[in-house]
């Protein structure tokens, strides 16, 4: 018998492949494109299937509703569809066809919550095609800034032109604010090893952490690698490799849950026989507390400034991000631990340091996180792998989770 878990992880392996990739040779769904639309389409008759009505708002979220037994502000079960490049099948889409088979067990037992249920399929979480991650959601919860629709994609292709397919344009992008919600819920892979370190199915999320970016630009001068002397240089790449390294030490001294990353750097001119002149990279800086997070952060910009001047370089530190910690709702918590418990899975609280869509919808509403492990911890990688029971767990918690909801008012 196909289980509800089961079918989860088998969907999201159908969504993995063509026609719902960008890219012939690896998955790559973008928000907006030709496979965005066909996974929409796909996902739509799956919520139909399940008992859903179905409609996008205007940032082009898909959501599936299913009425409760009495009206009122919904609970909300979410997650992404959009992908990284070269992606794994389940970051953001597990936790949409959770929900989906979460509705789907109560229609097929002809039951209805005391509440609506809504099921959002989020377009933009990764930013993969746009500089900025998250917008869908953003809208959702009434925190957009209108400045952050004015962008372009690598090809030049605005947020206004990409939505016009879609019958949708970026003056209307707010309208997709929600009226207001009971809570949301998000199931997503833990993207980390620690639920495989405890031998934990699944865990609950207490937070999500705290984020800063900041993209990096070092500027040198550019000179001929066999006629300028090594005192004479003022090499930009060698200067940005002597940052990176400072990051880490400043990441690695610290004893908490303070994380570093350097995950992208670019070099002019580029060429095997040129000084490189200019070198630009991202930092991105993680933690649990926000005062951690700050602190670390001041200490590698001022750090990496004091590396510029001694080398005789020019540096400039936009940040591009800032994402502040985002709490779980103390009581929606401790519901969903209690719903975990009851699986016969030893509770289990951890911290998320990646981030999600809960952290911005919980501007909204309250918010709860059920993290499913994931082998090696392995995540933003075709390796990403999720066992189909350890999704029967989570979806059991899940409706365990709305049993008690509904309880609880």
């Amino acid at each position: 018998m196909v289980t509800g878990g089961h079918r989860a992880v088998a969907r999201c392996n159908e969504l993995g492949v063509a026609p719902y990739s960008d890219a012939p040779d690896m998955l790559f769904r973008a928000y907006l494109t030709p496979a965005y639309a066909a996974a929409q389409r796909a996902i739509a008759g799956w919520m139909q299937e399940a008992g859903m009505t179905t409609r996008t708002d205007a940032a082009c979220n898909l959501i599936g509703r299913y009425e409760g037994w009495r009206d009122g502000p919904p609970l909300i079960i979410g997650s992404h569809i959009d992908s990284v490049k070269d992606a794994g099948r389940y970051d953001g889409p597990l936790g949409v066809m959770l929900g989906i088979e979460a509705v789907a067990a109560l229609h097929a037992a002809g039951k209805r919550a005391p509440f609506p249920i809504e099921i959002y399929a989020f377009g933009d979480e990764e930013g993969s095609r746009f500089p900025a991650a998250m917008l869908t959601s953003r809208a959702v919860a009434g925190t957009l800034d209108p400045r952050a629709l004015e962008v372009s994609d690598a090809k030049g292709v605005s947020l206004d032109e990409a939505l016009a397919p879609f019958e949708l344009s970026d003056l209307r992008f707010a309208e997709a604010k929600h009226g207001g919600a009971l809570a949301y819920l998000e199931a997503h892979i833990e993207q980390g090893p620690v639920l495989e370190a405890e031998g934990l199915p699944i865990g609950v999320v207490t937070g999500i952490a705290a984020q800063l970016r900041y993209v990096v630009t070092v500027e040198g001068t550019a000179g001929h690698a066999g006629t300028t002397t090594m005192p004479l240089r003022r090499d930009a790449l060698a200067g940005a490799a002597e940052m990176l390294l400072a990051i880490e030490r400043i990441a690695r001294s610290d004893s908490s849950d303070l994380v570093a990353t350097v995950g992208r750097i670019q070099v002019a001119p580029d060429a095997p026989n040129v000084i490189p002149g200019r070198a630009a990279f991202t930092i991105d800086v993680r933690s649990g507390r926000q005062s951690k997070r700050d602190g670390a952060a001041r200490v590698i910009l001022n750090t990496i400034a004091d590396i510029a001047t001694r080398r005789g370089l020019d540096l400039d530190a936009q940040q591009t991000n800032d994402l502040a910690a985002s709490p779980c709702d103390p009581a929606l918590t401790d519901l969903l631990e209690a719903s975990v418990a009851a699986q016969g899975v030893a509770p289990f609280r951890l911290v998320s340091g990646a981030g999600h869509d809960a952290m911005i919808m919980a501007a909204l509403c309250p918010t709860a996180m059920l993290f499913l492990r994931c082998k090696d911890g392995i995540s933003h990688n075709p390796a990403e792998q999720v066992e189909p029971e350890d999704a029967d767990t989570a979806l059991r918690a899940m409706l365990g989770f709305i049993e008690r909801l509904g309880e609880s008012l």
